[in-house]
């Protein structure tokens, strides 16, 4: 360890697993450490089964017997689902990590409303059919969709500037109704809040496209998942970057990082061990000191024996409940994943509910999506701090991803990889080189 790299990376997270990785494949020299004894950090996998029971403070006897044997389980701490045509899909593809893994398209999109879950309408067929609007409204969704998708900023033939006109004035051109208008902003294009009705509509207009091309490419969703859980895609990425020159090492305690006398880093110290770099990134965690609270997530992983009721038995899936819907400021996200992608048994499903913390009562905000899944064998409920980096870490070179929010989803995941990238390197990373589809389960379909 007592060497000079180009970059320390601090933590196995897939924030700093995917950074670790692209710098390796560009020529750095990388020494990636965690003080943990597992690749994924606040991301990780946990098998056999006895290690989420460890982890969540609950007696391992206390496992049923219904459930089978342990090893046969995968479980997420945060599980996430992964746009298809999404840049981190993008970046798995040019970074060669595909070829670790192996995936598995999501088997469905369901949005709450008025009480019920209804499969998400993001084509102008599933429009027609759908359930969440009547004659009238549906005819109006189904030309709105048209115009996005034919949607093209390079020959703007009407009043819509993408760079002017609000995502509220886009809706209103189309008299889409508030519910209409709520599930398209939080179920397709992926919002959290309401915000982003006045402002400007291109990145709306981007993200709803996002959703219906992704859709588009494997069918029943626009979500793919890996097989055997994500822990599989920061090893993915620690080979990549094994490859490449990078050097990992496991279980190994962070004393200290160095910094000069000028407050910029020049390394960092385990033990007697010091190993010198220009530049170190990491996940909140390894630097109490510059970073602050910016809210509180609170999460439910909870075990099932049944597909969730209203999802056509999908054996995957995933539920959005609007905040407007039960009187909130923040969505409430319900993912669900099963023994098709080998996390769990047979006839077994795993649940996550999460949602951002507005109350003293973390556990209550859940009860919306819980209420959702039927009878649950076991639940582990946590409530964690949301960290940010205090500084841009331009002039220290300390970068620091933010802590894992809210949402079952990568795309704000990979927008903190993209802002670190372009901080520690001066470049965006490049998108342009897909040659080639993700590898898709072939009993997916």
């Amino acid at each position: 360890m007592d060497e000079t790299y180009d970059v320390i990376v601090l933590g196995t997270g897939l924030k700093e697993s995917v950074l670790s990785g692209l710098m390796s494949v560009n020529g750095k020299k990388v020494l990636h450490l965690d003080k943990n004894k597992y690749y994924g950090g606040e991301s990780a996998s946990l098998t056999p089964l006895t290690e989420l029971f460890k982890h969540c403070n609950r007696e391992a006897e206390d496992i049923p017997e219904s459930m089978g044997r342990g090893r046969d389980w995968n479980v997420d701490l945060i599980p996430k689902f992964l746009m298809a045509t999404g840049k981190l899909v993008t970046v798995l593809i040019n970074s060669g990590v595909t070829r670790y893994l192996e995936f598995k398209s999501v088997e469905g999109s369901y949005v709450f409303k008025k009480g019920k879950v209804h499969k998400v309408p993001a084509t102008e067929k599933e429009a027609i059919s759908s359930s969440l609007f009547g004659l009238v409204e549906k005819t109006k969704f189904q030309a709105f969709l048209k115009y996005i998708v034919e949607f093209n900023p390079d020959d703007l033939k009407d009043e819509v500037d993408p760079e002017k006109t609000t995502a509220k004035e886009l809706y209103k051109r189309f008299d889409l109704d508030e519910s209409t208008i709520d599930f398209t902003g939080h179920a397709i294009a992926l919002y959290r809040d309401d915000s982003y009705l006045n402002e400007p509509c291109g990145k709306t207009i981007k993200r709803i496209k996002l959703y219906s091309e992704s859709l588009a490419r494997y069918g029943k969703s626009p979500y793919l998942y890996p097989m055997y859980g994500l822990g599989e895609l920061p090893q993915g990425f620690a080979r990549l970057s094994a490859i490449y020159g990078g050097t990992y090492m496991l279980d190994k305690p962070i004393d200290e990082i160095v910094v000069d006398q000028d407050g910029k880093v020049t390394g960092v110290k385990s033990g007697d061990e010091t190993a010198k770099c220009s530049m170190v990134i990491g996940d909140p965690t390894y630097f109490p000191e510059r970073v602050k609270k910016a809210g509180q997530v609170v999460r439910a992983i909870c075990l099932l024996d049944h597909p969730v009721p209203n999802t056509s038995e999908a054996a995957s899936c995933q539920i959005i409940i609007p905040q407007s819907q039960v009187n909130r400021k923040s969505d409430i996200y319900v993912l669900v994943v099963s023994h098709a992608h080998h996390v769990a048994t047979k006839g077994h499903y795993i649940a996550l509910v999460a949602t951002t913390v507005e109350t003293d009562n973390p556990e209550d905000e859940l009860a919306p999506g819980l209420d959702l899944l039927g009878p649950i064998i076991k639940k582990f409920v946590s409530v964690s701090d949301m960290y940010e980096p205090n500084d841009d870490g331009k002039e220290n070179k300390i970068f620091i991803s933010c802590s894992y929010d809210a949402t079952t989803h990568f795309e704000t995941v990979l927008d903190d990889i993209q802002d670190i990238y372009l901080r520690a390197t001066g470049e965006p990373i490049d998108f342009s080189k897909v040659q080639h589809d993700l590898e898709i389960s072939k009993d997916s379909q």
